[in-house]
Parts: structure tokens; C-alpha cells; sequence
């Protein structure tokens, strides 16, 4: 009898407990979002089929497993936001776009310069600065400036009243490509209701790709940044300074510090 009992083996053990690793950080993921509602339907859907079926209620156990079959293809396109975000975090590379902290400087500079000025006199804004993955998709309606980062021309870009003031500026390597652009917004169902559409536009891009979103709340003129979706709020010049050299310059190991520093600061900021 006890050979009848497969053998298990250090690298079955090791096997399990990845696959256990896999799914338990996939609920996680998705506990932060809207989809884990969706999976909580499905799943409640496989409950009633196997009861259907244990008690052979022939009827409902074809419906219960024709919309099983049906539900594994509509997952596809229901959980392709969160598919993509997912693949996209694999993808990163897990670096800057700048080489060197000489070669960052100027730009984190005129940014922080610039978000300083119109934090002051409470200007409304929202710079985005591109990394890895191409904005392309999510700013075909902006305009093109292609010029250099300053301070003086991101002031002029926001200043109230100008056409281009209410969309975003992405910042691509060292020049301003765009402005006047609209991005998608966070549909993060645990954000604030107090948390505006500058801001959940912010967090909507980075949720998305890799970007980094600065914003400068038009009420209170307070500085906040966005990263892999998280978002934090109230940085002076230097703090703002310090965590664009992290997230820009290529150095994994200071990248890796300040992903674990959003993780607690956004969880402080609300």
C-alpha cells in the first residue's frame, strides 16, 4: 500500500512551493485592483459548478460548465489591463534612462526648479518623463514641442490660461516632446475620493508603463510623485530631487531603494 504512495522529492517541494510563491502574488496584484472583484465571481461560479455536479443536477451543471468555458476566454479581454501592466513590470528593465548623474542633472534640475516656482504660486501641472516603454499610445493628441527641459518653458507650458496648460508634458530623454497631452486615468477603486483628476492621471500612466509622473496640485500647490502606480505627496526641492536621481539614473540598487521607499510613503500619504 505505502507504494502506491508517489515519492516526493526536494525539487517536487521546491516546484509546489513556487507555484504557491506565483499565485499568492498574483492575488496580491490583483487585491489592488478592480479585477479581483471579477475573480471572486468566477471563482464563486467553479464553487457552484462542483456542487451542481456532486449532487448531479445535470441542467445546471452543463450551464455552470459552458460558462466556465466561455468565462477562461472572456478573462483574456477582462484582465487585459492588468495582463499588460504585469508583463510590462517583467519587461522593465529595471534601470534609468540616464547614465550618469552629470547626464541627469540638468533635466532633474529644471524639473525640480520648475515644480518649485509653480508649486509656489500654485500652478497646476503634471511632467511626465518617459523611460523604457514609449508613451506613443497615450499621447497622440498632444502637441509637439521638442525642445530643451528649463524651467522657463514648463512655467509657460502651465502657466493658466495658455492652451496646452490642462494636458500633461512627457519628457522624453532630454527634451520636452510633448505637451497638451491627455492620459488615461487610475480606475484604482481604493484612491481617495479627495485624489483629482491631475492626480489620478498621474498614477493612471504609471500604472500603465514605466513613466514618472510630477504633479503640482492647482489648490494647494503641494508637489507629488507617481511611480508603478503609487503616489506620493507633499516633497520639497530637495526630497523631489533626490527621488528622480534615484528613479533616473541607472543604478539598480538605488532603483530597488526607492521602490521599497513608495511602498511606504504611499501607504503614509493616504
Amino acid at each position: 500500500m505505502l507504494e502506491a504512495i508517489p515519492k516526493i522529492t526536494l525539487w517536487d517541494v521546491i516546484d509546489i512551493l513556487i507555484v504557491a510563491f506565483l499565485i499568492y502574488r498574483i492575488f496580491v496584484y490583483l487585491s489592488e485592483t478592480r479585477a479581483i472583484q471579477i475573480l471572486i465571481g468566477l471563482l464563486v461560479l467553479l464553487m457552484f459548478s462542483v456542487i451542481a455536479k456532486f449532487f448531479h443536477f445535470y441542467t445546471l451543471s452543463f450551464i455552470f460548465n459552458n460558462l466556465i468555458t466561455i468565462g477562461i476566454f472572456a478573462l483574456i479581454v477582462i484582465f487585459q489591463p492588468e495582463i499588460r501592466r504585469i508583463l510590462a513590470r517583467i519587461g522593465e528593465k529595471q534601470f534609468g534612462i540616464f547614465t550618469t548623474e552629470e547626464e541627469a542633472e540638468k533635466v532633474i534640475e529644471e524639473i525640480v526648479r520648475a515644480s518649485a516656482s509653480m508649486s509656489e504660486d500654485r500652478i497646476g501641472a503634471l511632467i511626465v518623463v518617459e523611460r523604457d516603454i514609449k508613451l506613443d499610445n497615450y499621447i497622440e493628441a498632444g502637441t509637439l514641442i521638442n525642445g530643451a527641459v528649463s524651467k522657463e518653458l514648463l512655467i509657460t507650458i502651465f502657466w493658466p490660461g495658455t492652451p496646452l496648460h490642462d494636458g500633461a508634458t512627457i519628457i522624453r530623454k532630454d527634451k520636452i516632446y510633448k505637451a497638451g497631452a491627455f492620459l488615461p486615468l487610475s480606475l484604482n477603486p481604493h484612491l481617495p475620493q479627495t485624489v483629482g483628476t491631475r492626480h489620478r492621471a498621474a498614477i493612471g500612466i504609471t500604472e500603465e508603463t514605466d513613466a514618472i509622473a510630477v504633479v503640482i496640485s492647482e489648490e494647494t500647490g503641494a508637489v507629488s510623485i507617481s511611480y508603478a502606480g503609487k503616489l506620493i505627496k507633499n516633497l520639497d526641492p530637495p526630497k523631489l530631487k533626490k527621488v528622480l536621481k534615484g528613479l533616473l539614473v541607472k543604478k539598480a540598487k538605488e532603483k530597488k531603494n526607492f521602490v521599497d521607499y513608495f511602498k511606504r510613503r504611499n501607504e503614509e500619504s493616504f
